[in-house]
């Protein structure tokens, strides 16, 4: 299969994607009504609306706080164990499935390993009867995921940083991928670039994944001003291993890509992204 993530409604109808991913609540706070035609998706600790807010934004041991002010975060964070915060996602996810029977989280974890040690994580800890940190970071992860699978009547996808090597999930964000394979339907493997022009890299990201995960899985590439032919490079490297390969944020040369590749099969025509319909 392959699909389309996109922020951008009219996307969702065009050939030839099989399957479309919409953006309901991304990184930037901003919401979308959820439409019927596609999996809805919603970035779930991730918000950066949400920055100002007191008790929302995790906190190191040293008092840095996980914004995007740090150079090493591309948007600010939320904890995981604001009640409030995730009663709040726990609704878009009841509007999302409502629509669409089969939804989609991002941005689910703490993070990085340094985080959180808010007030409110610590007196959890001591509360939880866990001895080791990470178990219970773990434990408060999978607890939110069990709670979305009640609500979500269809598939649940989830997504997770891409990174394979055992025991790196957990330590980096409390995902523990053998308990959630329970909850989940199918994981989603972001591995991004803007020019993919060597895929060796892409390869063992994809094969580690392969060797790791007994739940099906896709992967994202990224698709806004990467070459069609690199970008179609990619999508037969990731087309080995994943049992899906979607495309991401630029739906013009996905869709050229695609044309091509069954053009290219079908000895038929070429396409380029100046040949979609806007």
């Amino acid at each position: 299969m392959y699909g389309i993530v996109t922020r951008n409604q009219s996307e969702l109808e065009w050939d030839p994607f099989d399957q479309g991913f919409y953006e309901v609540k991304d990184v930037t706070g901003r919401a979308a009504e959820p439409v019927d035609g596609a999996v809805n998706m919603v970035s779930c600790f991730a918000d950066n609306a949400a920055e100002d807010e007191d008790g929302l934004v995790p906190v190191a041991e040293d008092g840095t706080r996980a914004t995007r002010e740090q150079p090493y975060f591309d948007w600010s964070y939320v904890c995981p164990t604001h009640d409030r915060y995730r009663e709040g996602l726990l609704e878009i996810v009841d509007e999302a499935a409502a629509a669409n029977e089969d939804v989609r989280l991002d941005d689910v974890g703490f993070p990085r390993a340094e985080y959180c040690y808010c007030d409110r994580c610590q007196r959890r800890f001591e509360d939880s009867g866990y001895d080791d940190w990470g178990a219970w970071r773990e434990s408060v992860i999978t607890e939110f995921i069990a709670a979305v699978r009640e609500r979500v009547p269809g598939k649940l996808y989830l997504t997770v940083y891409p990174d394979p090597y055992p025991g790196h999930l957990s330590a980096r964000s409390g995902i523990d991928l053998d308990a959630l394979s329970t909850h989940v339907d199918q994981f989603v493997v972001p591995i991004y670039d803007t020019h993919y022009g060597t895929t060796y890299w892409l390869e063992i990201l994809a094969s580690g994944f392969a060797d790791r995960l007994s739940t099906p899985f896709a992967i994202e590439l990224y698709a806004a001003n990467v070459e069609i032919d690199e970008l179609i490079h990619a999508a037969e490297v990731a087309d080995e291993y994943a049992d899906d390969v979607l495309f991401g944020y630029d739906a013009s040369t996905a869709r050229a890509a695609l044309r091509r590749m069954t053009g290219d099969a079908n000895g038929g025509d070429s396409y380029a992204p100046e040949d979609a319909d806007h």
